[in-house]
């Protein structure tokens, strides 16, 4: 569920060197309790070869918190195996890497006792009492946090917005749903990109429409984050509300204009970004980081192209407060949950929360980002870090940078265009940001039976948007799944909604 993009070949950082001379020894203090016992973590690897136990970021980490750390690395393609074997023969590490939430086996171990409800202990610990309370609010099961939640950006997306065509056709970048939609009619109607050929349209999206772009752009009308809390109180699908089929009707208004791609629900993601280089579309809803991937795409095709994006993250509607809908479970990737059978003493487990806590000092963080200076990059005069060796950099850094306890401890000022737009921008959506309200609860039938109704509900939603079904007919297909386990989903996260406050 993390986030384990690369860097950028050239990023800011703040600098890592001798690390080893601000080590804080072998043992912990203050309300970290003390002990000397290595700590076993087991980790998710997200690269092709294991790093060397000896090897110089775990040295240097190992210096820096003074601690020994034995990594116990776990394939990410193989993880949910590996863990719910794990979890059933109780062969757990000290700390253990649970990076999907959604894993039914991992949920129920967290709920039976496997692991430290470690709440209570966060405000003594300078880092990690910082944490986002939304983030912690969405890490909790039934009421209790079972693990130091893996902390990511809180809400990324955006719309983004081809600026030369913009100025090529002499229009504002628009800040409003209403002025969005006269773009997208323009850009499929008067010929942005100047080759006299009707051959682009607005909206550019993909199969995943759904759950994805067209779900955040709901969000700007009002509609909640898969789930919300209605007036009646209880926590319904953002689907069947009000709010979400008025998107639905705009969207589809757009799409028989021919200002959505018209094959977006068989359109794959590499297919999406492909077209987006190939200058075929002009809007789309997506993270904002990605700007910089449509520019490096479309230079690679044509280094003189005139592409250039307009990076849009305060888009409203009428009277509807600014806000955007999370699109990392409300910054929240997973747990760093700590086995209640491994680490059996109070003492034990505040010595542990002190080795996590120094994780996320900025020069832990720095370390496990970049490597060492050095070694792995270099740092100029401004700040700027350059990946002295990316093989080198993959093979050494990477496994630390994919587990990181948290994305955000830091920035990192860069030279390639749009990523330092992007990264102020996501910054400033945290206090718009719209979580998942069900994150936290608990539903035997959601478990069950979810990936069925959402299907039915994407079923309903593209046959809407391509015309084979009308609003009657999406409400029919939607009141068929309420009768088949989506009312026993909002009864069960109701009840452990309110059990919850």
């Amino acid at each position: 569920m993390r986030n384990h993009s690369r860097l950028g070949i050239a990023v800011a950082s703040v600098a890592v060197a001798a690390l080893a001379l601000t080590a804080c020894g072998s043992s912990d203090d203050d309300a970290t309790g003390k002990t000397d016992k290595t700590i076993t973590w087991m980790a998710m690897l997200h690269t092709a070869t294991t790093p060397e136990a000896d090897g110089p970021v775990q040295k240097a980490l190992e210096d820096y918190t003074g601690r020994s750390v034995d990594f116990q690395w776990v394939p990410d393609a193989s993880k949910d195996e590996k863990i719910n074997a794990a979890l059933a023969s109780d062969s757990l590490a000290d700390i253990t890497s649970l990076t999907n939430i959604t894993n039914t086996s991992v949920r129920q171990a967290l709920k039976s006792g496997q692991f430290w409800d470690v709440e209570k202990y966060l405000k003594d610990y300078p880092n990690l009492a910082k944490i986002n309370q939304d983030t912690i609010a969405s890490a909790r099961v039934d009421g209790h946090l079972y693990g130091i939640p893996f902390q990511k950006q809180m809400a990324r997306y955006g719309v983004l917005i081809r600026q030369d065509w913009l100025d090529k056709l002499g229009l504002e970048v628009p800040h409003t749903i209403e002025d969005l939609a006269k773009v997208a009619v323009a850009f499929t109607n008067d010929d942005p990109d100047g080759d006299g050929k009707d051959d682009t349209t607005g909206f550019l999206d993909r199969a995943e429409s759904f759950n994805l772009g067209f779900k955040m752009l709901a969000g700007y009308f009002g509609a909640g984050n898969n789930f919300e809390l209605n007036d009646e109180g209880k926590i319904v699908p953002s689907f069947d509300t009000d709010a979400f089929r008025r998107a639905m009707q705009w969207y589809h208004g757009l799409y028989e204009q021919g200002a959505v791609n018209n094959e977006f629900v068989t359109v794959q993601k590499k297919n999406q970004q492909d077209a987006i280089a190939q200058g075929k579309g002009g809007i789309v809803v997506t993270g904002l980081f990605e700007a910089k991937n449509y520019m490096a795409l479309a230079q690679s095709a044509d280094p003189n192209t005139p592409m250039a994006w307009a990076l849009v993250n305060d888009m409203t509607y009428g009277s509807v407060p600014r806000r955007i809908l999370s699109d990392t479970n409300g910054g929240f990737g997973g747990w760093l949950a700590i086995s209640t059978s491994k680490v059996k003493s109070e003492d034990e487990l505040k010595s542990i929360l002190g080795f996590i806590d120094k994780l996320l000092d900025k020069d832990a963080f720095s370390l496990m980002t970049n490597g060492i200076e050095g070694t792995h990059y270099t740092l100029d005069d401004q700040g700027v870090v350059t990946i002295k060796d990316q093989s080198l950099w993959e093979q050494e850094v990477e496994p630390y940078s994919s587990s990181r306890p948290s994305d955000i401890v830091t920035t990192f000022k860069s030279t390639t265009p749009y990523v330092d737009e992007a990264q102020k921008l996501m910054d400033e959506n945290t206090q718009y940001a719209v979580v998942d309200p069900s994150l936290p609860l608990s539903s035997e039938t959601f478990d069950r039976d979810w990936s069925t109704i959402l299907q039915g509900a994407t079923d309903a939603y593209n046959k809407f948007m391509v015309g084979q079904l009308d609003m009657n007919g999406y409400n029919a297909a939607i009141e068929k799944l309420h009768g088949q386990g989506l009312d026993k989903v909002i009864d069960e996260f109701t009840a452990s909604y309110n059990a919850s406050k």
